[in-house]
């Protein structure tokens, strides 16, 4: 069976695997030196994003592809630090959605801003590397 990929593409590769590798170990640390576990940052940025301010654990667990009891989980122990809070919904009160608190949000804001620190520094080597990757399919096609 022959190598269809070129050395410089399992290097594009490589590369932008460790990119995205340094960034995530960044995120990591950073959420860590906040308090907060890191799937709890990414839970607080994937609430705060949602389009409609709707997030139910459903969508928390599909946004962190986690298991729903892990969802469960996940919101029950940043609710206990009081970073979310669980809300009924207004027409249908079987609905649960999660919603930041001040102290969350507060919490969001600070890991965000060093986060978009962060991604200025690294977005270049990101850039460069996405670049061979598609330069390099470009060619061989």
């Amino acid at each position: 069976m022959g190598d269809e990929f070129s050395m410089s593409r399992y290097r594009a590769l490589s590369d932008f695997r460790f990119s995205v590798r340094r960034f995530q170990r960044f995120s990591d640390q950073a959420a860590r030196d906040a308090g907060l576990v890191p799937q709890q940052h990414q839970m607080l940025l994937a609430v705060k994003a949602a389009d409609d301010e709707t997030m139910t654990i459903g969508d928390i667990a599909d946004r962190l592809l986690i298991q729903h009891h892990s969802a469960v989980e996940l919101v029950r122990r940043t609710e206990s630090r009081g970073l979310v809070s669980r809300v009924r919904g207004a027409r249908d009160r079987r609905q649960v959605f999660v919603q930041l608190t001040p102290q969350g949000e507060e919490a969001l804001v600070e890991l965000s801003a060093s986060h978009h620190r962060e991604l200025q520094s690294a977005a270049p080597e990101l850039i460069r590397s996405l670049q061979r990757i598609v330069a390099d399919d470009q060619a061989g096609d």
